[in-house]
Parts: C-alpha cells; sequence; structure tokens
C-alpha cells in the first residue's frame, strides 16, 4: 500500500500564513499538520511509501522537510508544476497526476494534508482486508453549521453508499465525510475515466459522487474527531486544543 499526501493548495484563507508557506507545514501542537498525519501513517500495516504532492511555488519548503524526514515510511516528494491558484490542478487532478507521474499501481490511502485526524488510520486502511472496495470514512456530526462544509453520505445496512454529496447547500445526512479515502489498485483506472469524462477536478469528493453510481463504495464509521484547518480561526482552535 502507498499514501498519496495531497497538499498542492493554496490555502487562500490562511493568507498572509500562507502567501509563500504551505499550510501542511503549519504547527500545531509543537509540530507540522504534516508530521502528525506521517505519525498516523507510519502505524499503517504494508505501508512502504508516502507520495507527497506539492504545487512550484512550495516545493522548496517540502524538500526541505523530506530532508530532516528520517521515517518511516519513505517519502517521494512531487512537483505539480503549479504555481497559482488559478493554475491549480485540483485534488482530482493531482491524484491522476501522482499515479501517473509516479506509475502508481498499488491500493492507495488518499488523504488532504490539512487535517488532523483524531483516530486510527491503521484501522481504516485494514478495510482493505476485509473487502476489496473503494472506501470512505464518515463522522456522526449533527452540527448542521460545520457540516455544510463538508460531503455528506447516506448508507445502507451493509455500509455500501446510496447517496454521496459533496458539499450540499442543506444537509443530506448527519454523517460527514472528511477527505479521506481507500482506493484498491484496481480501481485507480476510474480516476482517469472520471477526469476524461468531464468531471470537476477539484474537490476529491466529487470524484466519489460520480464513481458511487458506477461502482461499489463503502463506508468506514469513526467515532474520532477530525480537526480541519482551513483558516486563521480553525487553525487557532486546533492549537488551543492541543495546548489543553
Amino acid at each position: 500500500m502507498k499514501a498519496v499526501i495531497l497538499a498542492a493548495g493554496y490555502a487562500v484563507r490562511l493568507l498572509p500564513l500562507t502567501e509563500n508557506f504551505p499550510k501542511a507545514l503549519l504547527e500545531v501542537g509543537g509540530r507540522t499538520l504534516l508530521d502528525h498525519l506521517v505519525d498516523q501513517l507510519a502505524t499503517v500495516e504494508d505501508l512502504d511509501e508516502l507520495v507527497l504532492v506539492s504545487n512550484a511555488r512550495y516545493y522548496a519548503h517540502f524538500a526541505s522537510w523530506c530532508e530532516s524526514h528520517t521515517g518511516p515510511p519513505a517519502v517521494r516528494l512531487l512537483n505539480d508544476g503549479s504555481d497559482t491558484p488559478e493554475s491549480r490542478l485540483g485534488a482530482v487532478g493531482d491524484l491522476r497526476f501522482a499515479i501517473d507521474t509516479a506509475q502508481l499501481d498499488d491500493d492507495l490511502i488518499v488523504l488532504a494534508a490539512d487535517n488532523l485526524l483524531r483516530f486510527s488510520l491503521a484501522d481504516f486502511a485494514a478495510q482493505l482486508h476485509k473487502r476489496r472496495a473503494v472506501y470512505v470514512c464518515a463522522r456522526w456530526n449533527p452540527d448542521g453549521a460545520d457540516s455544510n462544509r463538508r460531503a455528506h453520505a447516506l448508507f445502507d445496512d451493509d455500509h455500501r453508499l446510496t447517496r454521496f454529496v459533496e458539499k450540499p447547500a442543506s444537509p443530506i445526512s448527519p454523517w460527514s465525510v472528511p477527505p479521506l479515502y481507500l482506493y484498491p489498485r484496481e480501481t485507480l483506472r476510474w480516476v482517469r475515466r472520471y477526469l476524461e469524462s468531464g468531471g470537476n477536478p477539484d474537490a476529491p469528493g466529487h470524484l466519489i459522487e460520480w464513481l458511487y453510481t458506477r461502482h461499489p463504495v463503502y463506508v468506514w464509521k469513526t467515532k474520532g474527531s477530525v480537526l480541519d484547518v482551513g483558516d486563521l480561526q480553525s487553525l487557532e482552535r486546533a492549537r488551543q486544543e492541543f495546548a489543553d
């Protein structure tokens, strides 16, 4: 298994901190967001490499981080070539870029670089030992104001997705889905098919929104929380929570 961390966004809601510095390397609790995430990934059984996707503006900062990273897992850093928010490939575009550039033919755990996950990634990744299928993670989130900024999922008794909407105008479910996905190697072809069909390359949930009507997608439920560091206020809340 390999992990793909999508870190090529420009974090405009965190300006001026991210003018020339990546959000993933901001510190929370004395360590970077990326460090917290990599610690979690190091517990995932069979994970042998982390593919980190940067843009051109932040690439040097990530390269410096890679020099200090001693592993495991080993890290491969990619530069998607964009240097402005207007030229970005989008999260799904960057996933395809990683698959093509790194020639990935492995089971993948795909995640954003700006979420602090308060649950076990090892437990999530282990779902592929039970069923070879695409998985999303869902958490119970009845807070309407917060959930409107997330993807929403509905699923049946077998935990198969029956409806999925990326950031709906009004809630369809109390189950929120963070940007965290499992893709068995045999399903990676769907990423290219989605983009070639004209799919939105931006938010990774748009791919799931399209995919679940064509291919089985299942839900893994977590009782853990997610700290989404998206703006200055959420960054301060995360720092305060870790300080407490």
